[in-house]
């Protein structure tokens, strides 16, 4: 003969309903369930076929704009092709292959592997009139200029030539120094036509 404790607790769980037992669930959770289930499928097909008429109609308004359809003709920096004649124009170094080696608009030796560091070898292409001030990116307007001296300079227009030869870096190289660089750099060492001296390989 079982308790009638037991019996009396086993009707009360059968009966109890784990949504209605639940904190915070509102009351009558299983009809406004059931009310959201049965949403008629033409209203929802209906609200659906509005709001991709409306993203239609937004695409349809939208337009390229003329600055993305073309280049911007003054870049900030300079062009490949501009900054290879801005390296022509850079003054040669007797005896040492130009293609490798230039002075720069001060005179300080630049090597063309270096761009950007700040070694005293390095060089950077710079605005004469800077960018900043309606300066072009033009070959006019570009000057090999060792990085040192260039970060020194900014967008000043009042500095002189004086002040800027004072902000250089100076670093005593040699030709055997040079002759490593090419090196380490090129694979081989490449003289000037002016040279007169044997070539490294």
């Amino acid at each position: 003969m079982r308790p009638k404790g037991r019996e009396t607790n086993k009707r009360n769980r059968s009966h109890s309903s784990p949504t209605r037992n639940r904190p915070g669930s509102p009351i009558g959770s299983d009809q406004s369930l059931h009310s959201r289930l049965s949403t008629s499928p033409s209203s929802a097909s209906l609200l659906d076929r509005e709001l991709v008429t409306e993203e239609l109609s937004a695409f349809d308004r939208l337009q390229v704009s003329p600055e993305l359809s073309y280049p911007n003709p003054n870049p900030r920096s300079f062009p490949y092709s501009v900054k290879q004649q801005c390296w022509e124009k850079a003054e040669k170094i007797k005896g040492r292959d130009p293609d490798r080696w230039r002075r720069d608009a001060l005179g300080n030796t630049v090597f063309r592997k270096l761009v950007g560091c700040p070694g005293c070898l390095c060089h950077d292409y710079d605005h004469i009139i800077p960018y900043s001030k309606g300066g072009k990116s033009t070959l006019e307007n570009c000057q090999v200029l060792q990085a040192t001296v260039n970060r020194s300079k900014g967008n000043r227009t009042e500095i002189t030539k004086s002040e800027l030869i004072q902000k250089s870096s100076y670093c005593r190289v040699s030709g055997r120094d040079m002759d490593l660089l090419e090196l380490s750099a090129y694979g081989n060492v490449r003289r000037g036509q002016d040279s007169g001296g044997c070539n490294i390989q």
